[in-house]
Formats: C-alpha cells, sequence, structure tokens
C-alpha cells in the first residue's frame, strides 16, 4: 500500500530554485513521485510512495525556512497514482495574478469540518466554490454558489462583475485542499468584506472527517491524481481523466458519441486540431502496448 500526501504551506523562499536539486533527488531516492511546485511564496503539490519515503521527504520539507508549521493530508492508494516525479519552479504556487495577495498576512476564519455544516447552512451566509468549472460540475456543497471560472486566475475578475449580489452577506469559501482560499479570502479582505471564513483543510478533510449520512456534500470531488475523484472517505469515484484535456469523465460521459479512448471526449472534441488527435491516439497506443508488457508508460 503507497501513502499520499497533499500538501501546501505559504512562506517566504528568497530562492526558490535552490532548493530544487536537493528535494527532487530526495523524492527519486526514496521512491516517491508525483509534483511538487516551488515559488517565492511557498510549497504546494501531491506526491505518493512508500510510507517510509513520504516520511522522509515531509521532514526535509518542514526543515525548509518557515515549514515548520507545513501540514498534509495523506490517502491510501494500492497503485502509484503518478509516472514519475516532477519539481517545477513557478511564480506562484497557485496562480491568482495578483501580486498584492498575501496570505501570510491575513486570510479568513478557519471553520472546522464539523462546524461547516451549521455555518453554511445560516440564511446571511453565501457560500462560494472557489474550484475550476469542472472541478465544480462533478461535486458541491448544496446551494453553493459557482463562479463559472476556467481558471483561478479569473477569480477577481468575476468576484467584481458579482460583488454587488453578495452586499451584507457573511462568506464561506472552499476548494479542495484549502490553498486557493488562503488567497481568495486574503482578497476579499482586501476588498472590504469584513466576514470571511474557509474550510479547514478543505473539501478533502471534510469528506473524511465528516460521515456520509451528514454530509452536505453532493457527488464526488476532483483530485489531481490518478485517482481522479473521491468520495466519502477518500474512497476512489467512478470518474476518468480524458487523456487528451485531462478532464474528468463519468462512465456515462464515456458513451457519448464525442468520446474516443484516449483522443477526445465531450469537453474538449473542439478544441484540438487532427494533428493532435493523431498524436494523442498514438500516445493510447503505446499506453496500451506497455500494459500489454506489464508496465507503465511515462504518460499513463
Amino acid at each position: 500500500m503507497l501513502t499520499i500526501a497533499a500538501l501546501y504551506h505559504f512562506t517566504r523562499f528568497d530562492d526558490p530554485a535552490a532548493l530544487r536539486a536537493r528535494l527532487l533527488g530526495l523524492c527519486q531516492a526514496e521512491g516517491v513521485k508525483g509534483t511538487l511546485l516551488l515559488a517565492r511564496e511557498g510549497v504546494n503539490g501531491t506526491i505518493a510512495g512508500p510510507r517510509a519515503g513520504i516520511d522522509a521527504v515531509l521532514a526535509h520539507l518542514r526543515a525548509l525556512p518557515g515549514c515548520a508549521a507545513l501540514e498534509w493530508k495523506e490517502a491510501e492508494a494500492a497503485e502509484m497514482p503518478f509516472g514519475k516525479m516532477k519539481v517545477r519552479i513557478k511564480a506562484e504556487i497557485v496562480t491568482m495574478g495578483q501580486p498584492d495577495v498575501d496570505p501570510t498576512a491575513q486570510v479568513g476564519s478557519y471553520v472546522n469540518p464539523q462546524d461547516w455544516n451549521a455555518l453554511i447552512a445560516a440564511p446571511d451566509v453565501a457560500v462560494i466554490d472557489t474550484r475550476n468549472d469542472y472541478e465544480v460540475a462533478i461535486g458541491t456543497f448544496r446551494g453553493a454558489v459557482d463562479p463559472g471560472t476556467r481558471s483561478f486566475r479569473e477569480f477577481p475578475q468575476w468576484w467584481e462583475a458579482n460583488r454587488a449580489q453578495f452586499a451584507g452577506k457573511r462568506i464561506a469559501m472552499f476548494c479542495t485542499g484549502g490553498i486557493r482560499c488562503e488567497k481568495s479570502t486574503n482578497y476579499l479582505l482586501g476588498q472590504g468584506v469584513n466576514e470571511v471564513f474557509h474550510l479547514r483543510g478543505g473539501i478533502l478533510k471534510y469528506l473524511e472527517d465528516v460521515p456520509a449520512e451528514q454530509s452536505l456534500w453532493d457527488g464526488e470531488c476532483y483530485v489531481f491524481d490518478g485517482r481522479v475523484s473521491v468520495g466519502h472517505g477518500l474512497v476512489p469515484g467512478a470518474y476518468e481523466s480524458c487523456h487528451a484535456c485531462r478532464r474528468p469523465l463519468s462512465p456515462e460521459d464515456k458513451t457519448r458519441p464525442e468520446y474516443e479512448r484516449g483522443a477526445a471526449c465531450h469537453h474538449c472534441v473542439g478544441e484540438y486540431t487532427e494533428a493532435d488527435r493523431e498524436r494523442f491516439r498514438e500516445r493510447q497506443r503505446q499506453m496500451d502496448l506497455a500494459e500489454a508488457r506489464g508496465e507503465r508508460h511515462f504518460g499513463g
């Protein structure tokens, strides 16, 4: 059994590129795979590997400047959900494109999963899902507002266009693991919203801690690894990824006429050229050949 660790931490790295080589080398030596993002504002990512390997990488990360309080969420997987290990240097660990946003200065009030239902049921509370449209489409909290954004960078523009409808409301925000809410709650506080809350640990912590019979969550939660989606108890869900556009597909989606295994789905049927489709088909063919040999293709 492998351990999956989803993590993020905002802190100040003066030279994130100087941290990359040692971190990547440790992950590779410990059999850990996944993606970690390093930026001047901190670290973010999801990794998977043997228990000892994950512990070694987490210990290394917590020893970095300002990272002693780093927290993470864990799950288990029978198979490795990642093909390789990547450590990337980015301008932001979650891209909002707002240089004045600083989660280390101020964020909204954290709400534990056990207290979330009572908050979002209050009549003076507006609940906002800060995730992208394809994530919201497969599951969200009952009554939550869907901004319909294709990327987190679009959230500030959406807020400016819609803020009037939230006048006099307390705002409760949530995302997959909590990282987007660190930025979005800081942004709203900077926009003059007085009471802003966010779900501690994100949807994943809620699905882990809150029993299904008490839950206000409908559907599944998209995750950025080979599981694609999870339900209550973080049990892997029914969705798979389109190998062309990476959007989640339900079993019903795969029966639609636009679906072509490894090459197209109803989400992306008009987004790629025929040359792209041929490339996707060849990648799928190579993946099938690797599977027949009992191997894992690097693009799988």
